[in-house]
């Protein structure tokens, strides 16, 4: 039966259209954002997608097949496809087929399977078969050693069965972590980060102890990862970007626990520190002499008796630090990100190998409750001259999009922001350093890049936090882990080609919540009718999945545009 008023329509291919202009619009967004991802986000018409994984994290996150199934059923305006409700209860219902335990009389680990006859099926896989020790297909059961626990959730999540890993964990060597409390100077957890402690640890059972945590950049996510820090009690390993973040833990961690300097070391370029608690990098980590080379440094895995390995940004996780992942299943293991979202397609292997989405908070939600700020975004689009569009044209791919992003235009553009937004704090970002040196020349600011010693970084981050600098250019080292609370504009003018989840990263430098209470803005400049154009409309789909909702505005009638339709709260 046909229901013109529903909102949902669901289609074949188990995609889902919304129309933007529902009433119930942001109602449907929200109860969808769970358990699909969001494929295309053109102005009026909203495509979800429901994929396994993003079934099996809502199913570690709680959800039943039933509330989804009713959801659709209550909100579709065609019916629900035949296969829908097949192709969701079994994905949902494969959660439970393969478990994994511990075996105490023998020291190995046993896999279990619901349905014998279909692990005999599974069997017939060389590579999968090959895992194990003994195998009791009747019973459908197989023995392994616990080097080989990474290795069979990789195969069995290929093979689209996600293993419940019930074996436990080592303890790892005790540390004592205390919080410091607001008496002492500290803090106290947020009502969104305690139940986020609370789902990944599980209250310390072999339930718990492995997975990811999605909350927004500026929500605090560091703080999620000390608190889950000190409800495991144990030496620590702490993966993080890069050099600036890994400092920014430590100072964390010294201003929020009772850790002393002698407690936390530091393994990185300048530093081999091993200590209770070790900080290092994705960098140092992957790091070899030569192309096919091995990787000096994944000793590090071994050399201290971790309790706990923090990823942070995991969705940054190198391909080659998966290898170590699938080797350390033993190790409780906690994953930290603003989006799950990643361009290399290996959403599968963080689901296994660091474990399921745990917690998962909406930007939007966060954002009614003042625990991050308000942002108005708008893609600014900038027409090319006559002689750069030939050049454009007569180009290939890669050398086209460069070629728009360094579109000349966009420099005046930048001009009318900077007036318009005088005396905040401002963050201009883009990919190319050419392109960013000509700005530099034009705005006398700061420019900050990844060959910027540290130390040199620092001073003009400081300076920035202190007032002294309003405007920072900044290349893609800004994408991730600069504590700059102040910040209340972005300008973003090239990036990664579509990368989704750098368009989320770089928004998050302006979402943490301004003392006097300011919104923030967030603008990209795109070259018109171009490739551009093209990637940033990929770029956005994350955030228009969170609510965020891009204005399109044209770089000659600029002003008008804005003081259409942006509100007084994000201007001087």
């Amino acid at each position: 039966m046909i229901d013109s008023d529903k909102p949902l329509i669901l289609q074949g291919d188990m995609t889902i259209v919304l129309e933007t202009t529902h009433p119930r619009f942001e109602e449907m967004r929200d109860g969808l954002l769970p358990f699909t991802e969001l494929v295309k986000s053109p102005e009026y018409l909203h495509t979800y997608r429901v994929t396994p994984i993003s079934v099996w994290n809502a199913s570690a996150t709680g959800l039943k097949a039933s509330e989804v199934l009713a959801f659709l059923e209550a909100e579709s305006r065609y019916g629900m496809p035949s296969h829908f409700a097949v192709e969701i209860e079994g994905w949902f219902n494969r959660c439970g087929v393969f478990s994994l335990h511990s075996d105490e009389s023998t020291g190995e680990l046993r896999l279990e399977a619901t349905d014998p006859s279909l692990f005999a099926q599974l069997l017939h896989d060389s590579e999968l078969a090959a895992q194990f020790k003994a195998v009791d297909a009747s019973r459908g059961r197989g023995q392994l050693t616990r080097g080989r626990r990474g290795l069979v959730k990789e195969h069995l999540i290929k093979l689209g069965y996600p293993v419940d890993d019930r074996a436990g964990y080592v303890d790892g060597s005790p540390l004592e972590i205390r919080l410091r409390g607001q008496d002492e100077g500290g803090f106290a957890l947020r009502e969104y980060q305690t139940r986020a402690v609370e789902s990944f640890h599980r209250g310390g059972s072999a339930l718990g102890g492995s997975g990811v945590i999605v909350l927004p950049c500026g929500s605090g996510k560091t703080v999620v990862g000390l608190a889950a820090m000190a409800a495991v009690g144990t030496h620590t390993l702490v993966l993080t970007p890069n050099t600036v973040a890994l400092r920014q833990w430590k100072r964390e961690l010294l201003d929020k626990t009772h850790l002393t300097e002698d407690d936390i070391g530091e393994y990185s370029g300048d530093s081999k520190e091993i200590r209770p608690v070790t900080l290092t990098t994705y960098q140092i980590l992957t790091y070899r002499k030569k192309k096919g080379g091995e990787f000096l440094h994944f000793n590090l895995f071994a050399a201290g008796n971790w309790g706990l390995i923090i990823y942070d940004e995991v969705h940054l996780l190198p391909a080659p630090v998966f290898r170590a992942t699938a080797e350390i299943q033993a190790r409780r293991r906690l994953g930290l990100t603003a989006t799950l979202v990643r361009e290399d397609g290996k959403e599968d292997e963080v689901f296994c190998l660091i474990g399921p989405k745990r917690y998962d908070a909406p930007w939007k939600d966060l954002e009614r409750r003042g625990f991050i700020a308000s942002v108005q975004c708008a893609e600014i689009r900038v027409s090319m001259s006559d002689d750069l569009r030939v050049e454009y044209l007569a180009s290939g791919k890669r050398s086209r999009f460069r070629i728009a992003s360094e579109n000349p235009a966009k420099t005046d553009v930048i001009l009318a922001l900077l007036e318009r937004h005088k005396g905040e704090r401002i963050l201009i970002i883009g990919q190319y350093l050419d392109q960013l040196r000509e700005l530099q020349k034009e705005l006398g600011c700061p420019m900050i890049t990844g060959k910027m010693p540290n130390p040199e970084r620092d001073q003009w981050y400081d300076a920035f936090r202190e007032g002294r600098e309003e405007v920072l250019l900044v290349s893609k080292v800004g994408n991730f882990a600069i504590d700059l609370p102040d910040a209340s504009v972005a300008i973003q003018i090239s990036g990664a080609y579509g990368s989704r989840q750098e368009e989320a990263q770089r928004m998050g430098r302006i979402l943490r919540p301004k003392a006097d209470g300011r919104g923030a803005s967030f603008y990209a400049i795109v070259s018109e009718a171009s490739v551009d154009q093209e990637f940033a409309e990929n770029r956005q789909r994350f955030l228009t999945e969170q609510g965020y909702a891009y204005a399109i505005l044209s770089g000659d009638a600029l002003i008008a545009d804005l003081d259409r339709h942006f509100s007084p709260h994000c201007r001087n």
